[in-house]
């Protein structure tokens, strides 16, 4: 039987009893093994293995997530989504085969292609606003009809000619960016491979072996519970692949434990969230984010993970800072002992985390694919659950290939659905378009470019999971953050006068008053000013000719970084913040006051990225990469007790600002003599708040 109204987090989800159940879950398991298969054996294309899965997630949706939520319990309902799902999962297997006979026609649709493609269509349509509510929908429309009608009445750089209906339908599921392309390769290899995986590591008890550690690790230190959930949401958001499904699973653990500390539950809940979070952006998966960009970048796998490890470290050291501070704060005691001891954590269930994690990692430096790195992995977690006290029988292999399936559905649906987003900016250019907007908008200024990709991300991640909002803004915006980064060397060559005659003469053929500028002494905001006003054609070339390999990478790569760090925001971002009303739940907590204590909590979510942008961090030079870490420790730490009014001792306002302002200069970016005086303000303000009076002086009120 079928339980339409079942007790959980979301109370319109349907699940199965019964017979029912065991049904689901073999079809669950059965469509995780089909893509396992696939990914060491690709018996069949990759638009038809791309098609399958999204006819196979389009099924599971129509039935998990009833059309009308407020009549779950209707069995009339059931059996039409179950219709519904079924036409959609018909559908797509259809097209699949298809596409020759398509092509044989000389892209001709016969009526029944017509039929198949539309029903896909509305499918994604409806599933979509099934999941997530009604602005992927509307862009999904809005996308379509542009390229097909409206298009043509616009005015100014976005109109459209328009294309044939017979070619939309056609772009629409063949084209390379479509439902069954790029997008839904990433989602049926990397994203699935790697949600069963994290969910095989879950499954066997990593989970509870990551509270274990960090109990041992940071339990016994000033602010104890709050760090171990820092620590273990950290490392199991990089294996959970969500944000919001990691503060559920490890925030019934950690939230209470923080109460029971003395924080309060708002806190509480910010510091799990924002934990959480950071598990999306924590290497060496990043939630399979780490796959999908290099999948899309075309940038190295291990360049990514080498590159992200300190911004990683550096933001988890940010939450860190604000729990240690808070604790001084309210003046609270280490957490008591509860006897958990490193040794004991890791021979209750260490080996079913590190040894696969170690495997993984080894496979991928070794150049093996990201698909069979996790194939070979969640072998590995089941052959070393058995070194623990939960080894994993058949029973727990098959819960866990479920588990995998279920926790993909939103995913799955919703990149193949933004794959006709994807299709249309690119068949119509408006990637390039609006790239040369942010470039107009923000004057040639990174850091305002910085601020429109945040507020547009803000946006996006009201109807889009993370790696959706990634790769919808990657395809708008990276290739003008990339070229205003990487145009800060052919300015830094302006500057000194190391300009070629070369990068000259491209100059001043596309801005010939600026031959008198380059004949003397040029100052950096003139050389900004010059460069941020260059059309794209001059400024191609230019770049193309000045800017080495190596930094044009570490621009791209810089590009990509930001995006895909200011795209978690909407999980501790109000008005959004879906992890954050997540933890509040738990807490007992005001939702809203929970988000924002999660959203100053993140505040690296929004520093970080101005260092990708203006310093060596992603560099892939260790030396350059480690002082900027060593100077942004300090000055987060100076910035988040200004913030919170305490270092060791509360602040009164005066010194919050002093604080303020030294952790701003370390974080100056190229300019040694300000960072160094950052770092003397703040060290100093430190030594005179630990050797102050005053420790009885009461709590100052929030």
């Amino acid at each position: 039987m079928v339980d339409t109204n079942p007790q959980s987090e979301d109370m319109t989800r349907r699940s199965a009893t019964g017979r029912a159940s065991m049904l689901l879950t073999s079809f669950l398991a059965s469509f995780a093994l089909f893509h396992l298969y696939l990914a060491i054996f690709p018996i069949i294309s990759e638009f038809q293995r791309n098609a399958i899965h999204f006819a196979g997630f389009a099924f599971l949706a129509a039935f998990f997530y009833p059309l009308f939520k407020n009549r779950s319990r209707s069995r009339a309902l059931l059996y039409f989504d179950l219709a519904f799902g079924a036409m959609v999962a018909a559908s797509a297997i259809y097209l699949s085969l298809a596409e020759n006979a398509i092509y044989a026609r000389g892209v001709k649709f016969s009526l029944l292609d017509w039929v198949a493609t539309v029903i896909c269509i509305i499918g994604a349509i409806d599933l979509t606003r099934r999941l997530t509510g009604w602005i992927i929908p509307i862009l999904i429309i809005l996308s379509l009809s542009y390229v097909g009608f409206w298009g043509q009445f616009v005015t100014g750089i976005f109109s459209f000619p328009g294309l044939s209906w017979e070619s939309v339908a056609f772009r629409s599921i063949f084209g390379d960016d479509a439902m069954f392309g790029t997008i839904a390769r990433i989602s049926s290899t990397y994203v699935f491979l790697f949600i069963i995986f994290g969910a095989f590591l879950l499954r066997s008890g990593a989970g509870d072996f990551v509270i274990d550690l960090a109990r041992a690790v940071a339990g016994k230190m000033v602010g104890g519970p709050g760090l171990v959930a820092v620590i273990s949401s950290g490392l199991t958001g990089t294996i959970s692949g969500s944000a919001v499904a990691n503060t559920a699973s490890t925030g019934v653990i950690t939230i209470p434990l923080m109460k029971k500390a003395g924080f309060p539950p708002k806190f509480a809940g910010g510091v799990e969230a924002a934990s959480s979070t950071g598990g999306q952006i924590m290497p060496p998966i990043m939630g399979a984010g780490a796959f999908v960009m290099a999948s899309f970048s075309q940038i190295p796998y291990e360049t990514i993970v080498a590159a992200a490890a300190l911004p990683a470290l550096l933001y988890f050291l940010s939450v860190a800072f604000f729990v240690r501070i808070e604790a001084k704060r309210l003046n609270l005691p280490p957490m008591p002992s509860n006897g958990q001891t490193l040794g004991a954590a890791f021979r209750k269930g260490g080996a079913s985390f590190v040894l696969p994690i170690a495997l993984l990692i080894g496979l991928l430096v070794s150049g093996f694919t990201p698909t069979y790195a996790a194939v070979i992995g969640i072998i590995a977690v089941i052959a070393s659950s058995w070194l623990t006290q939960r080894p994993m029988g058949p029973r727990a292999v098959l819960e866990a290939l479920a588990l995998g399936t279920k926790n993909m559905v939103l995913t799955a649906v919703l990149l193949s659905a933004v794959g006709l987003v994807v299709n249309v900016i690119t068949t119509a250019g408006i990637g390039n378009t609006f790239s040369l907007m942010i470039a107009s908008w923000s004057g040639g200024n990174v850091l305002v470019a910085l601020v429109l990709v945040a507020l547009a991300s803000l946006i996006l991640g009201m109807g889009l999971p993370v790696t959706a909002a990634y790769i919808v803004l990657a395809t708008l915006s990276a290739p003008a953050l990339s070229g205003m980064i990487a145009d800060r060397f052919v300015i830094d060559a302006m500057v000194d006068g190391t300009l070629t005659e070369s990068a000259k003469a491209i100059l001043m053929l596309g801005i010939p008053e600026s031959m008198e500028l380059l004949a003397g002494d040029i100052s950096r905001a003139q050389a900004s000013a010059l460069i941020g006003n260059l059309p794209l054609e001059i400024a191609a070339p230019l770049r193309d000719l000045m800017v080495p390999t190596e930094i044009a990478l570490a621009a791209l790569l810089s590009a990509h970084m930001i995006i895909f760090w200011l795209s978690q925001d909407s999980n501790v971002t109000p008005p959004v913040a879906l992890a954050s009303f997540t933890a509040a739940a738990i807490a007992k907590a005001p939702a809203m006051g929970t988000a924002v204590a999660s959203w100053k909590l993140a505040k690296g979510l929004y520093i970080v990225p101005v260092l990708f942008a203006y310093t060596p961090l992603l560099s892939g030079d260790w030396s350059a990469m480690l002082t900027v870490f060593g100077f942004a420790v300090i000055g987060i730490y100076g910035i988040a007790a200004s913030f919170q009014g305490c270092m060791e001792k509360p602040m009164g306002a005066i010194m919050r600002l002093i604080a303020l302002f030294g952790g701003i200069a370390c974080l100056w970016p190229s300019d040694i003599r300000i960072q160094i005086v950052g770092v003397i303000i703040v060290a100093g303000l430190l030594l005179v708040n630990i050797r102050s009076r005053g420790a009885g002086q009461p709590v100052p009120a929030r």
